[in-house]
C-alpha cells in the first residue's frame, strides 16, 4: 500500500570526479585519471535514487543561472522529478563537489555551496503545500540549515514524516532533532553529533541508542561494507549488508536513502526497507559515479530474485 509521494529539500551540485591510484596526502600530487563531470549533490542524488525505484519525488532547490544548473534540471526532469520549485538563482553558480575516488573505491569530496546557498525560507514557503501532501520529507545539510530546519518544522506541523541525513556534519539544535521521525548518519556524523572525540572509541549500537533519545523515533547509523545499525520502536540490531566487491562509493549513502524512502513509502517497514536501500547501495557501488551507479527498479527486483 502506497503512503504517498517523497518531497526532497536539499542540494544541487555538479560533481567533477576524478579517479587516482590513491588519495593523496597534503602536499602531494597524484596522477589521475577517467575525468568527468555530472550532476549531483545529496538532494539531487537522493530524489533520483527513489524516484527509480518507483516513488513519486518533487524537489525543492537552487541552482545557478550556467549550463551545471541547465544540466541538473534536465536530468531531473528526465528521471520524472518534480522541478517546479527548482530555483534558478542568475547572481551565482551552481554548487560544485570535487570529487577523487581511489582504486579501492574510497573516496574524498570538496564542496563549494554555490546557488545551494541562496536556497532561502521564502523558497521553502512557496512549496509548502507540496510538503503537506508528502508521505516523506528529506533533508540534508548542504543548504543553510536556518532553511532546512523551517522545511523540517513545516513538514513536523502537518504531520508528515521527516527524514534527515545530517551530512556534511554541523551542529544541530535539540528542537530540531526532536521533530525528525528517521535520523540516518554514518558513523563519523553519529560520533560527532553525540560530541565524540576524533578517534574516540565508537560503538554503533550504543550511538543509535543515544541518538534515538535525542527525539527521532528511527535512528539508522550506516557503516558501509559492515551494514547498518537500526534503533528503532522495539528493535535494536545490527544488520548486514550484501557482501559485494566495491569499484567506487561516491554516492552509495545517497543512494542508500533514496531507496529507503522509496520503499517505505510503498507499504514496507523500517527493517523491509532497509533491505531495499542496503541492496541498491550494494549495487551502486560496484559501478563508476554517484547518480550513474543508481539502480533502477528492474535491476534491483532482479537483484533481490536471486538471479543478479
Amino acid at each position: 500500500m502506497s503512503r504517498g509521494p517523497v518531497v526532497v529539500l536539499g542540494s544541487v551540485n555538479a560533481d567533477l570526479m576524478l579517479r587516482c591510484p590513491q588519495l593523496p596526502v597534503p602536499g602531494e600530487t597524484v596522477h589521475g585519471r577517467d575525468f568527468h563531470t555530472v550532476p549531483g549533490g545529496k538532494g539531487a542524488n537522493q530524489a533520483v535514487a527513489a524516484a527509480r525505484l518507483g516513488a513519486s519525488v518533487g524537489f525543492i532547490g537552487c541552482v545557478g543561472d550556467d549550463e551545471f544548473g541547465r544540466s541538473a534540471r534536465r536530468l531531473l526532469a528526465a528521471e520524472g522529478i518534480g522541478t517546479e520549485h527548482l530555483h534558478c538563482i542568475g547572481a551565482a553558480t551552481t554548487g560544485v563537489a570535487m570529487i577523487l575516488v581511489d582504486d579501492a573505491g574510497q573516496n574524498c569530496i570538496a564542496l563549494a555551496a554555490g546557488a545551494n546557498a541562496a536556497l532561502s525560507i521564502a523558497h521553502v514557503d512557496g512549496a509548502k503545500a507540496m510538503i503537506q501532501r508528502a508521505a516523506l520529507l528529506i533533508c540534508q545539510l548542504e543548504c543553510p540549515l536556518p532553511v532546512m530546519a523551517h522545511g523540517i518544522a513545516l513538514a513536523h506541523a502537518a504531520n508528515v514524516p521527516v527524514l534527515l541525513n545530517p551530512a556534511p556534519m554541523q551542529v544541530l539544535p535539540p528542537e530540531l532533532l526532536a521533530q525528525v521521525d528517521v535520523l540516518v548518519p554514518n558513523e563519523t556524523e553519529a560520533a560527532a553529533l553525540l560530541g565524540l572525540a576524533p578517534g574516540a572509541h565508537f560503538d554503533a549500537a550504543v550511538a543509535a541508542k543515544r541518538l534515538r533519545g535525542s527525539g527521532p523515533r528511527t535512528v539508522i547509523v550506516t557503516l558501509g561494507a559492515r551494514g547498518v545499525q537500526l534503533a528503532s520502536d522495539g528493535i535494536d540490531r545490527h544488520l548486514a549488508a550484501p557482501v559485494v566487491r566495491a569499484i567506487d562509493t561516491t554516492g552509495a549513502g545517497d543512494t542508500f536513502i533514496g531507496a529507503y524512502a522509496a520503499a517505505w513509502c510503498e507499504g514496507a517497514t523500517v527493517t523491509e526497507a532497509i533491505d531495499v536501500a542496503q541492496r541498491a547501495a550494494a549495487i551502486s557501488v560496484t559501478k563508476a559515479g554517484a547518480i550513474a551507479a543508481m539502480p533502477r527498479r528492474s535491476e534491483l527486483m532482479l537483484s533481490m530474485s536471486g538471479r543478479a
